[in-house]
């Protein structure tokens, strides 16, 4: 297929507000030995793509430093993560027999090869990504979904969402039959979280509040509590019996009043901060309980697997809230940040 030499594309040249988002045309990408070059048919906005532009990741040795994802950003940097397209073109050492497959990319940079790798990196932050006509990824993370029934803006909505969700679920070691507790359900990761975990055969009571209430009940949750009201109380009349697992992308002050609710050896899997990053608990409710309290950023590269396998069988049917054009990027932010929406607001270059 024909490449043109540039494409359109939208990046930031600092942190900042919405404003800090440019339309710029730029030169289509080269793909270097061992990757291919993706044409762009969806990206999906995520979280991350906030605050990233923002610099809001903080550092280690300083919580309030501008920061992308893992570190400093190069600038100008294209953001998004979630890309779903079409293989354009190979780099060499690939095979050029790929050209024309649907695709999903996976977005993670990994500090190893294998399958349990973590990631250290993420595309749209520490290398240019999606919110263009044309992104280049390493071959061995851009994953052939060619006969998957989901449509495009379907397939844009995993990487982070679902692959974030998936590796909660996995380390926390949800099992079928348990009691799982998620929150910041109206959200991506929460939808895939209540989606995925009910396809595991878990009970799912989620959070959310007002009129997300019962599109949350009807992604899959068996009893949905309202966050504007005593979320514990509401859990402990759900779940008297206590939780099994937690899958919190909210955090701040919940971790502490929420432990308690965990049976003997429960999991509380943290991976997002909504609430506050700040976070105190009573220790002993964690020791004497046998409980872990377990960080969770994105997925490995066997996690990813198992996502592109749930996605070709369409065994989950990611929600769509929105769609925008390109160009109306920061529009799109904007959406995401007043989170009126259920579901997953995704960009069509």
């Amino acid at each position: 297929m024909a490449v043109p030499e540039t494409m359109r594309a939208v990046r930031i040249t600092q942190h900042g507000g919405p404003e800090v988002l440019e339309r710029a045309e730029v030169p289509v990408p080269t793909p270097q030995a061992g990757e291919v070059l993706v044409r762009v048919t969806a990206v999906a906005l995520n979280n991350t793509d906030l605050w990233t532009r923002q610099g809001a990741y903080g550092r280690p040795d300083d919580p309030e430093a501008l920061s992308g994802w893992r570190g400093p950003i190069d600038f100008p940097r294209i953001q998004g993560a979630d890309v779903a397209g079409v293989i354009a073109g190979t780099g060499t050492g690939v095979d050029d027999g790929l050209v024309g497959r649907r695709v999903v990319v996976d977005p993670a940079i990994y500090d190893a090869a294998g399958p349990d790798a973590d990631p250290v990196g993420l595309m749209g932050s520490e290398r240019d990504g999606g919110y263009a006509e044309y992104v280049t990824a390493p071959a061995e993370q851009v994953h052939d979904v060619t006969r998957s029934a989901l449509t495009d803006d379907q397939l844009a909505t995993l990487p982070t969402a679902y692959g974030t969700a998936l590796g909660m679920i996995e380390r926390g070691r949800l099992r079928e039959g348990e009691t799982v507790l998620v929150t910041g359900a109206s959200g991506g990761v929460g939808v895939a979280l209540v989606q995925i975990a009910r396809a595991r055969g878990a009970r799912v009571l989620a959070v959310s509040s007002g009129s997300k209430i019962e599109s949350v009940r009807k992604a899959g949750a068996h009893e949905v509590v309202d966050r504007a009201h005593d979320v514990v109380e509401q859990v402990r009349a759900a779940a008297p019996d206590g939780i099994d697992v937690a899958l919190d992308v909210v955090a701040g002050q919940l971790v502490g009043a929420g432990l308690p609710l965990l049976r003997e050896g429960g999991r509380w899997v943290i991976a997002g901060a909504l609430g506050g990053y700040d976070v105190a608990f009573d220790v002993r409710r964690l020791y004497l309980h046998n409980a872990q309290v377990i960080g969770s950023a994105m997925h490995t590269p066997s996690h990813f697997e198992l996502l592109m396998a749930m996605a070709r069988d369409a065994e989950i049917q990611p929600v769509i809230a929105a769609r925008f054009p390109l160009d109306r990027a920061a529009h799109a932010q904007e959406e995401l940040a007043r989170r009126n929406h259920v579901g997953k607001i995704v960009l069509n270059p």
